[in-house]
């Protein structure tokens, strides 16, 4: 039993935001229903390396999730969409503003349908403003949050981020507000009367904005926009990577206790009764000497031997891993952080783990990710429809995996 068995999810969503959020409903026990267009359903089916026959890209974010095709253009697949509604707690959608009005099914129309529902909707800007209606994509994102201008070298172009950082917090973002909105619709929250569904909105440029964290809050005090920095905090030092006798290695001494470990640890405490080193702001001032004496010293002995000392020290330290070394890491084994699904007729399919632990309710892998419209016939049959309405219902599709 998930924490979320017993709620039902239409999915409308394709691409990553929108299967990235009803992903972690379903990891959480929902029963979620992905609605696919009979034209190849969502396009990350044919997108990424293929195994088995089967995108390993499409196969990660859409486990435990049941399919169906549907033609929402149509009359008879609209009729099937409003059923669907009328027997489910949330919708999520990630159409541009106005789209779901338009195929028939605006805020009115679904109250109507189920006064109950979660509507939950992931869109480029959001759903006001000058730019609502501008299609959007995480590198457009990643460069109209602020989060590309602040990242990068200080002589260098901006940067972006190499996941697809926006897609990932708006979803996150989406999950946790339906999930929020579940909880103040069962009447425990007392701003929202029981019983009763809302509108949920999170967008891929707001996500980013929220996550600027110090950036922003350094930009609202003095006006000035951060300068990038690469590797380097842009509010603390010593901060970044430093160099080992066979490799880099990354310390983060975040607080003024930090740098006294780390500095002890490379025997280098007296560093801190100089005056260009004697607080932070000095430490700033003078970081490119501080940095060539910290490195003086680290590139006397092995990455190895430096986790070891510094973090025994209490300073936070690592190494710069690869993917093969990360997911090799006996931590990241332990976590499992990756697991292996069975897919029937294609074979063993490896993903990412489950980041959030619960005791009680534990995320687990239900069913791997469905073929096209794998589940349509026993959908329909939930709905009451008959054999032979479901036969006259499903549109004709070739599964492709």
């Amino acid at each position: 039993m998930g924490a979320l068995t017993g709620i039902k999810v239409i999915d409308l969503t394709r691409i990553l935001a929108g299967p990235f959020c009803s992903m972690m409903l379903a990891d959480m026990g929902a029963d979620v229903i992905k609605v696919e267009s009979p034209n190849g359903g969502d396009p990350i089916r044919g997108q990424g390396a293929f195994k088995y026959g089967v995108s390993w890209y499409f196969a990660q974010f859409n486990r435990n999730k049941r399919s169906i095709i549907l033609d929402l253009r149509s009359e008879q697949g609209k009729a099937v969409l409003a059923d669907l509604i009328r027997q489910a707690d949330v919708l999520v959608e990630n159409y541009r503003p106005g789209v779901l009005d338009a195929m028939g099914f605006d805020q009115g129309r679904l109250d109507a349908l189920n006064p109950a529902l979660v509507v939950t909707r992931i869109t480029g800007y959001g759903s006001t403003g000058p730019y609502n209606d501008r299609p959007s994509f995480d590198f457009i994102a990643q460069a109209m949050s602020g989060f590309m201008s602040t990242t990068g070298l200080p002589d260098g172009d901006p940067m972006r981020g190499a996941p697809p950082l926006s897609d990932l917090i708006a979803g996150l973002y989406a999950a946790f507000g339906t999930a929020s909105a579940l909880v103040a619709r069962g009447g425990l929250a007392s701003a929202q009367p029981p019983g009763r569904g809302q509108v949920v909105e999170t967008a891929l440029t707001n996500g980013l904005i929220s996550f600027l964290a110090y950036l922003s809050a350094e930009y609202f005090a003095t006006g000035q926009n951060p300068a990038r920095t690469g590797n380097d905090h842009p509010i603390t030092a010593p901060y970044g990577l430093f160099e080992a006798a066979d490799g880099q290695i990354a310390v983060a001494p975040s607080q003024p206790y930090n740098v006294t470990q780390f500095l002890g640890a490379l025997g280098l405490s007296d560093l801190l009764t100089q005056d260009d080193f004697r607080d932070n702001q000095a430490r700033m001032t003078n970081r490119a000497a501080l940095n060539a004496l910290i490195n003086a010293e680290t590139c006397k002995q092995s990455v190895d031997h430096w986790i070891t000392v510094i973090n025994e020290a209490g300073c936070p330290c690592g190494r710069v891993m690869s993917l093969a070394e990360v997911f090799d890491d006996p931590q990241v084994q332990a976590q499992d952080m990756a697991i292996d699904i069975d897919h029937p007729g294609h074979g063993p399919v490896r993903v990412t783990g489950f980041p959030v632990k619960m005791t009680g309710t534990p995320c687990e892998v239900r069913f791997p990710a469905p073929n096209l419209g794998a589940h349509g016939a026993e959908i329909l049959e939930e709905l009451g429809y008959s054999a032979e309405k479901i036969a006259a219902t499903l549109p004709a599709a070739t599964p492709t995996n």
